[in-house]
Order: structure tokens, then C-alpha cells, then sequence
């Protein structure tokens, strides 16, 4: 490539970065949560807005979240980092209602090292009132889905159920805890150990050897642990700085709005931003939703649009839909509006990315759900009930497909007329503007529409 050629390319960057720079509201948070089940893309967004962001924040979940961020032939999988900690002028925040496995995140970490990943300690901040996930509780998870059985949920087995459940009955024990007085903290987790073992009388626990581990571990984090709450704060009150909330999960797995019991243990909605890092609401800006073309979830749930045929092992296995936490296959189906009308007004989003569009190359037809009917009724909300969204006919539009390679094509305006059509007819069926559509697994295949 020439000089020139090199300097109409950074022109054109440098042209998107002030577009997308003006599009985001000053002294605002931006949001990006998952719209569907997870597994969306949402790394890839956080990714694309970090790039001129100053924070990116987490706000609920812990290491049962993946996010997965690819930067040229480089592909990092994110757990409890946030995805923006790849930016070197952008600080990283681990939220007050996220849920810290110490071990799990220096693991991580050390895995993003051996790829390139230096100096991620001083660009990471943890808030000294984030809970703590211990060995234990991971325990405890394999424990309470084993005693279901057949009606276990399906968790990660991260511990994130048992440690939000210490937190809610008052005998969690927070990072403030641990780079405080350690007396304090050892006496603390004897009690908690106390607790669970009461509970689950099989539990082993070696507590000298957890309370060595966590001394260690005090040290090495206590450069890192901030209140994060006056730290964001800050920053919002302060002239053109742009903070970023990186969602975890998605609507559909949120403790009180998703497929209830097959969620996650947090507010991993728009609600989460506020109590999981102290922003007020009226200080939230652009919240935009990341929706896949078509749909996944992991693990066991009612999912109306799925599709136990050739359809959707064709989105499986082209779509490489293989949990990035638990490395379990997905299960497929169309992209269903129903539950993204309803993601869209729990959440408000000013702005939708559409990612994977590419996975639907090869399709002659594609459908896509809008209604849902139970006993022969249209529904005309999305149910609560397991039993009923078991139950439900699904009603599709059927689109054309367009039959060839998307992958490359990095303007809107040269997509196929049909991939085209097919993006214009999600936005109108949402009612909200598509920002974003991704035609593969790099940052460079994230076409941006303004």
C-alpha cells in the first residue's frame, strides 16, 4: 500500500473516531449490554467504543461471562477484565456489583500476558466493594446442581449463584475486607466456612492454606482496589471524558427479567449500571443493544425460535457457537423479535449492533420470528411463564437470502441488496437504528452506519 493510501486509511479512522466521538453524550455513561441470551458480541462493540473512551466499566456478573475481543491474529477471551483493558489509555474498572475470583482473574490475566497483554495492573482498578468469589462457592455450585438433577439450571459452576446469595444474606465478604485488617477477614471467612459447611456438610475446605493464599493475594491487589463509586463519579463531572459500561450476559438471562430460573444471579439489564457501579440514572446516555442475526443461548430454557434440525446445526457449526466460558455448544435458531421487542423496553436502547450477518451467507430463505401464539391467541407480551414460552407458536417472516461472501465488505452500501434489506427490516420490526453490522471476528469487520 502507498503513502497515500496509508494516509486516506487513517484519515478515515480518524473520521469515525470524531463521528462516533460526537454521537456519544458528554458527562454521559455509554451502555452496551446484550439484547438475547449472551454470547452477542458484545466485546466487539466495547472494543470498537474503547477506543476513545477514558473508562470502561463491568457492573454485575463475574468470571461466568465471556467476551471474546480478536485484534489482528491475536484473540483474547475476557472473563472478568474488561474488555477495554487492551486500550493503554483507557482505565478498566471492576464494579462494586461484580463478583471477584481473585485466582480466576490473575489466571486470566496471565493469559492475556503470554499474548501481548503487559502493564494491565496499573490500567485496572477493583472496587473495594465488589464481593469476593471463593473456592468454596465454586464447590457449593457443583454441589446445588447436582442435588437437581435433572432440573439443574446449567450454571458455569463459577460460584456466582452461591456468592451473590452470600452477599444477600449479609455474610459475604467484600474486597474491603481483604486489604483491610486480615485478622478481621480470616475471622470472616471461618465464619462463612462455618455457614456453607452447615449447609453442605461434604464441603472440604482447607482454611490455613485459603487464608495464606488471600494474604498473598492482598498484597498484589491492593494497588488496584479503589471506590470505584467516587472514582467514575469523578470522571463523569469531568470536561470530555467518556466512560463506558461493558454489560455482562444479557437481558434474557437478568434475575428478574430473563427466562427465570434459567438466568443468572444478577441485574445484568440496564438497572444493573446503576447499582452495580453507583451512576445515577440520569447520568446514563446511549445504551445500545448488541443482538446477534440470528439466536444462542447456552444451557437448558424455553427458546421458541430454536431449531432442532439441519438449520441449526448449519448456524452452529459455521457460526463456531461453542460457549466462550464453558466451551458447551449453543443451541440455534432464527433471530426472534418478540424477545428483542421486549429486551428494548426493559432497557431503552437508543441503538442496536447487528453481529454475525455473515453467518447467514449460505441461506436461501431466513427467517425471522415476530409473534408469538399460545392456545391459538397472539400473545402480546412476552411471558413469564416457562411452561407457556415452551408451548408457543412462533409466527415468521421469511426474507431472501443473498448467497454469497459478506465477510469482506467493510461499507453498508456494499452489502448485497438482500443483507441489506434483511438488517433494515430488524430495525423497523425493533423500532430502533441499527449503529453497527458485523461481518466477521475481527475489530475490522464491524461496519459502522451512520
Amino acid at each position: 500500500m502507498d503513502t497515500n493510501s496509508n494516509q486516506s486509511a487513517v484519515d478515515e479512522l480518524n473520521n469515525c473516531i470524531t463521528k462516533r466521538r460526537k454521537m456519544e453524550t458528554v458527562n454521559k455513561a455509554t451502555v452496551v449490554l446484550g439484547a438475547q441470551w449472551g454470547d452477542e458480541g458484545k466485546g466487539k462493540i466495547v472494543d470498537l467504543l474503547a477506543t476513545d473512551a477514558d473508562v470502561v466499566c463491568r457492573c454485575a456478573g463475574g468470571n461466568n461471562a465471556g467476551h471474546t475481543v480478536v485484534v489482528g491474529e491475536i484473540e483474547y477471551d475476557f472473563h472478568l477484565l474488561p474488555s477495554g483493558i487492551i486500550h493503554k489509555n483507557c482505565k478498566s474498572v471492576i464494579g462494586n456489583g461484580v463478583v471477584v475470583h481473585i485466582p480466576g482473574l490473575f489466571e486470566e490475566a496471565e493469559k492475556a500476558k503470554s499474548k501481548g497483554l503487559h502493564d494491565w495492573k496499573s490500567r485496572l482498578l477493583i472496587s473495594d466493594r465488589a464481593h469476593l468469589v471463593f473456592d468454596m462457592h465454586q464447590a457449593v455450585d457443583g454441589l446445588q446442581e447436582m442435588e437437581k438433577g435433572k432440573n439443574c439450571i446449567g450454571t458455569t459452576k463459577k460460584g456466582i449463584g452461591p456468592t451473590y446469595s452470600s452477599k444477600a444474606s449479609r455474610s459475604g465478604i467484600r474486597v474491603c475486607d481483604l486489604v483491610g485488617d486480615f485478622e478481621h477477614f480470616s475471622n470472616r471467612f471461618r465464619s462463612l466456612v462455618n455457614v456453607m459447611q452447615r449447609t453442605f456438610p461434604s464441603l472440604e475446605v482447607d482454611v490455613e492454606k485459603q487464608l495464606q493464599m488471600y494474604k498473598n493475594y492482598a498484597e498484589e491487589i491492593r494497588p488496584m482496589v479503589r471506590d470505584t463509586i467516587h472514582y467514575i463519579n469523578k470522571t463523569l463531572n469531568e470536561t470530555d471524558k467518556l466512560v463506558l459500561v461493558e454489560g455482562a450476559n444479557a437481558t434474557m438471562l437478568d434475575i428478574d427479567f430473563g427466562t427465570y430460573p434459567y438466568v443468572t444471579s444478577s441485574n445484568c439489564s440496564i438497572g444493573g449500571v446503576c447499582t452495580g457501579l453507583g451512576v445515577p440514572p440520569h447520568k446514563i446516555g446511549n445504551v445500545y443493544g448488541v443482538v446477534k442475526a440470528y439466536t444462542t443461548r447456552v444451557g437448558d430454557g424455553a427458546f421458541p425460535t430454536e431449531q432442532l434440525n439441519g438449520t441449526g446445526e448449519t448456524l452452529q457449526v459455521k457460526g463456531q457457537e461453542f460457549g466462550v466460558t464453558t466451551k458447551r455448544k449453543r443451541r440455534c435458531g432464527w433471530l426472534d423479535v418478540v424477545l428483542l421487542k421486549y429486551t428494548q423496553m426493559i432497557n431503552g436502547f437508543t441503538g442496536l449492533a447487528v453481529t454475525k450477518l455473515d453467518i447467514l451467507d449460505d441461506f436461501e430463505e431466513i427467517k425471522i420470528g415476530v409473534a408469538y401464539r399460545h392456545g391459538g391467541k397472539l400473545l402480546e407480551s412476552f411471558p413469564a411463564s416457562q411452561n407457556i414460552l415452551k408451548e408457543v407458536e412462533v409466527e415468521y417472516e421469511t426474507l431472501p437470502g443473498w448467497k454469497s461472501d459478506i465477510s469482506g465488505v467493510r461499507k453498508f452500501k456494499d452489502l448485497p441488496e438482500n443483507a441489506q434489506k434483511y438488517v433494515r427490516r430488524i430495525e423497523t420490526l425493533v423500532g430502533v437504528p441499527i449503529r453497527w453490522v458485523g461481518v466477521g471476528k475481527n475489530r475490522e469487520s464491524i461496519i459502522e452506519i451512520f
